[in-house]
């Protein structure tokens, strides 16, 4: 996971307003504004980019996709059944596996 790391003000200028958009451990689609203010979780890239620019006010704002999955790590003002469901999915998963290794263990007998 990659954490959110300030935005050079050599690259950007503090006043434009910036959000982190990407995806999570989940594969949801997270918009973070650059200082933490505001942010969310989608299900689709396109609902993440509209949040950006509907909370940048009546100015465009910027917008940086990191190469690496983050995490939301404020309130989720997004889709509040993407934030419900990612956890859900991960111990579906966690059950599948150990599911999966008690039968191969079954079969190996």
């Amino acid at each position: 996971m990659a954490a959110i790391e300030p935005v050079d003000p050599d690259v950007l200028n503090e006043t434009i307003p910036a959000f982190f958009i990407g995806r999570n451990a989940d594969g949801f689609w997270i918009a973070r504004e650059r200082n933490g203010v505001s942010g969310g979780i989608f299900f689709l890239k396109s609902s993440a980019v509209s949040f950006a620019r509907r909370h940048a006010g009546d100015v465009a704002c910027a917008t940086i996709f990191p190469a690496e999955s983050f995490e939301l790590d404020i309130e989720n003002n997004g889709n509040r059944l993407a934030g419900l469901i990612g956890p859900i999915m991960r111990g579906a998963a966690r059950w599948s596996r150990q599911l999966f290794k008690r039968m191969q263990a079954v079969k190996a007998v």
